[in-house]
């Protein structure tokens, strides 16, 4: 059973780092299903093959290398900008604005960072739409990655180095479990937000993950209200 965020003690904690999306905002809210549906037809043309089938092969593709894009890039001569470009420039009308997320963030002790394996221009857009991008000092997007995506080790490796992080005092907030193993190997505390279903990857929990929480606003606002008092 996956211990209560209430048990989880974060009072050492001083770099707060989080996945972007299906994270900072619910999946209900369904932009990856627009990144998706792009991802898809990127896929139908780059491979050659029937929806369906291109549909089977990306899921081999994030299973195997983390991104559809790392698959693509081992398997195919296709343009990564492209691919970045086209695939994450989708309408944000779903994505709802958050100031209660907005406040609480500015009331976390330390700092605030994005690990993502989207594009840039992506993370800085759902950030802004979401009204929280001035609560970040750093965010690390695919490209600062060098296309090497989540949970590739030396991806986390790099992060901490990039922004001087102790990894012993961090605490990493993600939707997708796998990627939650390499940060409780550097010493991080680990929360897995929402249920980690429907996302294209298989999933397997275990004790690399401290905490499990549906939400991420109710989940922190105990911390912060902590933090204010």
């Amino acid at each position: 059973m996956s211990p209560l965020p209430s048990q989880l003690d974060l009072s050492h904690i001083d770099a707060w780092v989080f996945d972007l999306d299906d994270t900072l905002y619910p999946r209900e809210q369904g932009v990856m299903n627009l990144v998706q549906g792009r991802i898809n037809a990127f896929m139908v043309d780059a491979v050659g093959l029937p929806s369906d089938e291109a549909r089977i092969l990306q899921k081999q593709f994030l299973n195997e290398h983390g991104t559809t894009l790392a698959g693509l890039m081992a398997n195919y001569a296709i343009d990564p900008e492209k691919f970045l470009r086209e695939v994450h420039d989708v309408p944000l009308d779903t994505l709802e604005p958050n100031p209660r997320l907005d406040v609480v963030l500015a009331r976390l002790p330390g700092k605030k960072y994005v690990l993502t394996n989207g594009a840039r221009f992506h993370a800085a857009r759902v950030l802004a739409r979401i009204g929280i991008t001035d609560r970040f000092d750093g965010v690390f997007a695919i490209e600062d990655m060098d296309l090497t995506p989540k949970p590739a080790p030396s991806t986390y490796r790099h992060f901490i180095e990039r922004f001087t992080i102790d990894a012993s005092r961090a605490v990493f907030f993600e939707d997708t479990p796998r990627n939650l193993v390499p940060a409780k190997a550097l010493g991080m505390a680990t929360v897995l937000i929402g249920d980690s279903l429907g996302d294209g990857h298989s999933h397997e929990l275990g004790d690399w993950i401290d905490a499990r929480a549906p939400d991420l606003l109710d989940f922190l606002t105990p911390f912060s209200l902590k933090d204010a008092a």
